[in-house]
């Protein structure tokens, strides 16, 4: 017989701090400020821009927090939904 309580799953109230931000649209990488680990970044700071034909798509954080690292490198090429940055969530 089935017990009527819900069943818990192993992380399901975890809190993860961290975050990714990702590439709005595909095209080439363009760093457009100056980033680097441990820097201060709020809610719609843009952090890059994908350049693709005819179209250039600002990379914005949708969060406010330290940014930890930018793991797109400038000049590279990306897809929609690549990670750009990821930042720990204030």
């Amino acid at each position: 017989m089935r017990s009527l309580t819900p069943l818990r799953l192993a992380g399901e109230n975890l809190s993860v701090p961290e975050r990714m931000i990702v590439a709005p649209g595909g095209g080439v990488f363009r760093l457009t400020a100056i980033t680097y680990s441990g820097a201060f970044v709020d809610r719609g700071d843009e952090i890059g821009v994908v350049e693709g034909p005819g179209t250039s798509v600002s990379v914005r954080s949708p969060f406010t927090g330290t940014l930890m690292g930018v793991l797109a490198h400038q000049g590279e090429r990306l897809r929609e939904g690549e990670p750009v940055a990821w930042m720990r969530v204030a």
